[in-house]
């Protein structure tokens, strides 16, 4: 298979690719960025916590 015929398979190919709405990447992208948020969120307060609990274990 030559270098011109896979790029017009890919091409054919990507024809075919059910490609989401406008809508549907805004909505996947907000429920992204709300879970990377908690999440840092949460280990930044078990960083406090453990950061507090080795300076109370070493004085």
């Amino acid at each position: 298979m030559n270098l011109i015929q896979y790029f017009r398979d890919s091409r054919a190919e990507l024809s075919r690719v059910s490609w989401p709405s406008r809508a549907q990447v805004l909505e996947g992208t907000q429920a992204v960025l709300i879970f990377v948020i908690a999440l840092t969120v949460i280990v930044w307060i078990m960083d406090l916590l453990f950061h507090n609990l080795i300076r109370a274990v070493l004085p």
